[in-house]
């Protein structure tokens, strides 16, 4: 067996087990196969930790506190716009109704509830915010940890919040839950909407799940290796998952 089919082997054991803990009982589903892309390090952006295709470039949330939002040309990484958010270890971004949506995964004082964020595109400055529902502790957390992955799809938005083993489909203007499917892990992560169906990042096993949305069931994953950047944020264009690495600051894509 190969140094990369060792590691891969491993991985899927360990999203395995993590999804185990997080209390899905769905069979692995089969692995498509995909090579990983290095793109790009975005210039300003240090910890790129979710990402948003809107028609004139890509959202970049940045978790380097408070949190900063890059407006990039895709095609190279080149910036068009930075914003400064309220937003504090930012792990989640998407676009609708005219806005920015955030996920504070943490708050200035660490003890209070996390919150999601409506935010203007243009200032950056907050104009609503509610409790993300779901926060708390799991894992090795020690603080609230709130929202980690944001989609908007069809004038809602679908929300991983890891401490809850849950992903909520929220009405984004009143905070309210929709509805909610079992996560595909214990750290979810970002998220993709393709055609009817949700990619989910499970960063400790380095898995991006495809999930059917009315229940969760996992329909197929995509298996990365140690050797590859870690998947947090998530999105598609046309047809092709891109996503980011916090750690390493690369942006990336799957071919």
């Amino acid at each position: 067996m190969s140094r990369r089919g060792f590691l891969a082997g491993g991985l899927a054991a360990l999203a395995a087990a993590s999804r185990a803990s997080a209390g899905g009982a769905w069979p692995d589903p089969p692995v498509v196969a995909r090579r990983v892309e290095k793109l790009y390090k975005i210039a300003g952006s240090r910890q790129p930790n979710d990402l948003q295709f809107v028609p004139d470039g890509l959202w970049v949330l940045d978790q380097v506190d408070p949190n900063q939002v890059f407006k990039v040309r895709p095609e190279d990484g080149s910036v068009i716009q930075t914003l400064q958010t309220e937003s504090i270890h930012g792990s989640g971004i998407t676009f609708g109704n005219g806005a920015l949506w955030i996920a504070s995964t943490k708050m200035i004082n660490p003890a209070e509830p996390p919150r999601t964020l409506k935010v203007d595109p243009k200032t950056g400055k907050t104009l609503k915010s509610w409790v993300t529902p779901g926060s708390g502790l799991y894992g090795t957390v020690t603080t609230p940890s709130g929202a980690h992955g944001l989609k908007w799809v069809d004038g809602k938005y679908w929300m991983a919040v890891p401490a809850s083993g849950k992903l909520f489909l929220m009405e984004p203007e009143t905070g309210e839950i929709v509805r909610s499917i079992p996560a595909p892990g214990v750290r979810t992560h970002g998220l993709a909407w393709d055609r009817g169906f949700l990619w989910c990042v499970e960063s400790n096993g380095r898995v991006i799940y495809k999930l059917d949305p009315k229940d969760g069931a996992p329909v197929s994953r995509i298996q990365l290796t140690k050797e590859d950047p870690e998947p947090h944020g998530l999105d598609v264009r046309d047809g092709v998952l891109w996503y980011c690495d916090a750690a390493s600051a690369w942006i990336c894509k799957l071919v």
